[in-house]
C-alpha cells in the first residue's frame, strides 16, 4: 500500500473541495483525508494502490467546478491508513 501527500494551492477553499476530494477518493478506493490548512490551501493525505493515487492527483489538478487550482505539491507519505476517507 503506498502514500502520498498532496498541498493544493488556490481558490480551493468554500467551493465544495475537500467533500468532492472525498468522493473521488472512496471511489478509487483509497483512504485518508482532505482538510482546511489555515494558509488557504487543502492538504490531502491518501493511503492505496498506485495508480489511484495518481488518478487522484490527476483530478486535484482540476478539483471541483467551483474551484480554481493554482498548484499541487506531491510527497510521499509513510503512514497508517485510517479505515475509510474523511474530511475534517
Amino acid at each position: 500500500m503506498a502514500g502520498a501527500r498532496f498541498l493544493v494551492h488556490g481558490r480551493v477553499q468554500g467551493v465544495c473541495f475537500r467533500a468532492c476530494t472525498r468522493e473521488q477518493a472512496r471511489r478509487l478506493g483509497l483512504t485518508g483525508y482532505a482538510r482546511n490548512r489555515s494558509d488557504g490551501s487543502v492538504e490531502v493525505l491518501a493511503c492505496g494502490d498506485a495508480a489511484a493515487l495518481a488518478e487522484l492527483g490527476r483530478w486535484l489538478l482540476r478539483g471541483p467546478p467551483a474551484a480554481r487550482v493554482d498548484g499541487v505539491a506531491q510527497s510521499e507519505a509513510d503512514v497508517v491508513p485510517p479505515p475509510t476517507f474523511t474530511t475534517a
